[in-house]
C-alpha cells in the first residue's frame, strides 16, 4: 500500500528530495538512507559532498554496501564540519595521542607497582631466620613470573629516564 501511495507522490519525501525541493520517486537511490525524520543527516553530507557526488558514489556501489557508504559519508561530513582541515584524521590523531599517553602513564604504574612489591619483599620483615633465602627467592620469582608485560613497541621515546 505504501508503494502505491509514494507512486502517486502522496509519501512524504526523504530528507534528501526535500533539501533539494524535488519529487521523491519510488527508484530515489537517496530514500532508503536519507530518511525525512532525519534531515540534518543529508544536509551535513550535501554541504561536504554535494548531492550529485554522493548520488554517484551511491550508484557506483552494490546495495549492500551502500549503507556503509552512507554512514561512513555522515560520520566524514560532520568531522569535516568541526574541522575543515583534518576531519577524521584529526579526530584519529587526537585519540592515538591519548592512547600513546595512558600507555605510558600504565607502564608507569606497573614499573611503580614491582618497586614496591621488591621494596616490600626486602624488607626485615618478611625475612623469617627459619626460612632463610628460600622464601625470598620464592617470592623474587613469583614477583617476576607476574604477567606485566607492556607492548612498547609503538611507543616513540623510552619510559626510563
Amino acid at each position: 500500500m505504501k508503494d502505491s501511495s509514494r507512486k502517486q507522490g502522496a509519501a512524504c519525501p526523504c530528507a534528501a528530495c526535500k533539501l533539494l525541493r524535488r519529487r521523491c520517486g519510488q527508484d530515489c537511490v537517496f530514500a532508503p538512507y536519507f530518511p525525512a525524520d532525519e534531515p540534518h543527516k543529508f544536509a551535513s553530507v550535501h554541504r561536504v559532498f554535494g548531492a550529485s557526488n554522493v548520488n554517484k558514489m551511491l550508484q557506483d556501489l552494490p546495495e549492500h554496501q551502500r549503507a556503509d557508504a552512507v554512514s561512513s559519508m555522515v560520520y566524514e561530513a560532520n568531522a569535516r564540519i568541526r574541522d575543515p582541515v583534518y576531519g577524521c584524521v584529526g579526530a584519529i590523531s587526537s585519540l592515538q595521542q591519548q592512547i600513546d599517553s595512558l600507555q605510558t602513564q600504565l607502564a608507569f604504574a606497573q614499573a611503580e607497582v614491582v618497586h614496591m612489591r621488591m621494596r616490600q619483599l626486602s624488607s626485615p620483615e618478611n625475612a623469617s631466620p627459619s626460612s632463610g633465602n628460600t622464601q625470598s627467592r620464592r617470592a623474587t620469582r613469583s614477583l617476576f613470573n607476574m604477567d606485566m608485560v607492556v607492548d612498547q613497541t609503538d611507543m616513540d621515546d623510552s619510559i626510563w629516564p
